[in-house]
């Protein structure tokens, strides 16, 4: 597999600190029998240039990449300008402009989830630069941000001036029925033990609390199109790629009560998709569409339609 390609065993002064690997069983279930899904190379800007395997479990489903780094060690493949974890400032819209950009975009609002006014507490885990945390504040809620990257969680204690920590889940500092919200956007699917974060996650709600959150999804016609240059594997920082069927049962599992799996529409995804490839020269010619907004969003809206889409949103109860 391409993960060999890079030998880590010979000391170097000048090279990154050494990477770490293991082996894991299924996540969800337990299961030490899988098979091959599909490999991939970390393509980030200045990326290893490593390849990574995804494997399915032949028991659940679930999809996890498998060899990963280590927790300890993971942290080499996320540069220091990785988009998430920078601040962006706020647009300044009128209420048309927003309603013809939700229009043409043809994307699923999923961060309007919640009551645009509120007064509970909320919890975002993988907070990043902190617009969400920002922009959930001035609608009223008493809010704290959660994420494992020092440098983003600086930004929103000294750029923003709201509460957030270091770390990650589970976080045994947080009390127990803390907060009324938790939420994690794109965040899960980056953690090496996603059950235990949701278990954590569910000790933090109160009763009735909410668990709001997003990933990719694996079991999508993005995914079926572009395989290995699907842009929502990014590997290795992806540990986990869940289906609908897979995310309801390890919220299940967690002990949520879980309601509808919902479609998210992305078209921009689908056109990073398709740049990737067109980069790679693995795109067909009739694929080539789908780097333009018309034909992104018209695969996309097929995509939502047919249950198909590039992303998931789970609404689950403590």
């Amino acid at each position: 597999m391409g993960y060999s390609l890079l030998d880590l065993t010979r000391p170097d002064p000048n090279r990154e600190p050494r990477v770490e690997w293991e082996e894991t069983n299924c996540l969800l279930c337990g299961c030490d029998r899988w098979c091959p899904l599909v490999e991939a190379p970390d393509v980030t800007k200045g990326g290893s240039e490593l390849w990574f395997a995804v494997v399915q479990c032949q028991r659940c489903g679930l999809c996890f990449t498998n060899p990963r780094p280590t927790r300890p060690t993971i942290g080499r493949f996320y540069p220091p300008e990785y988009a998430p974890h920078q601040a962006r400032p706020p647009r300044a819209e009128t209420p048309w402009t927003k309603r013809l950009k939700k229009t043409l975009r043809g994307r699923e609002t999923e961060r309007k989830v919640l009551p645009l006014q509120g007064k509970g507490r909320l919890l975002d885990f993988g907070c990043g630069g902190g617009s969400y945390l920002r922009r959930m504040h001035q609608q009223g809620w008493k809010v704290v941000g959660l994420d494992t990257s020092a440098a983003a969680v600086r930004r929103v204690r000294q750029g923003l001036g709201l509460p957030a920590f270091e770390g990650s889940l589970p976080c045994s500092d947080l009390p127990a029925g803390g907060f009324d919200v938790v939420t994690m956007w794109q965040v899960l699917e980056h953690v090496h033990d996603p059950l235990e974060v949701l278990r954590d996650a569910h000790r933090l709600l109160v009763p009735g609390g909410r668990l709001v959150l997003t990933v990719p999804n694996i079991d999508s016609l993005s995914f079926r199109l572009f395989g290995a240059w699907w842009y929502s594997l990014d590997l290795p920082r992806h540990l986990t790629h869940f289906t609908p069927s897979t995310l309801y049962q390890m919220l299940d599992r967690a002990g949520f009560r879980v309601g509808p799996i919902r479609m998210v529409r992305h078209s921009h995804w689908l056109r990073k998709s398709a740049d990737l490839a067109h980069r790679q020269r693995h795109i067909r010619t009739w694929q080539r569409w789908l780097r333009t907004k018309p034909g992104s969003r018209v695969m996309t809206w097929y995509g939502f339609l047919t249950q198909q889409s590039d992303c998931i949103l789970a609404n689950a109860e403590r």
